[in-house]
């Protein structure tokens, strides 16, 4: 991988983490609706669903065309 930068390869990674979303119909999202975690139980104990915040795998952070970072749903853990 000649001249991948890390930010690049930390692309691939997959991350427990909460994610603020109060419709659960999205797959994409950015990193300020997404706190990562160390672990699955972390993410599942800062859960709230009354607040829009479920615990998810998510793979990223990735940057979209536009500039943003973005991170993709893997699978909701609840």
């Amino acid at each position: 991988m000649k001249g991948l930068h890390l930010e690049q390869s930390e692309i691939v990674n997959e991350r427990f983490a909460v994610v603020y979303a109060p419709g659960r119909n999205r797959k994409r999202f950015s990193e300020n609706c997404v706190y990562v975690k160390e672990s699955e139980q972390e993410a599942r104990a800062a859960a709230d669903q009354a607040k829009g915040l479920f615990p998810a795998r998510v793979v990223g952070p990735s940057r979209s065309s536009e500039g943003f970072r973005l991170y993709y749903l893997r699978a909701w853990l609840d």
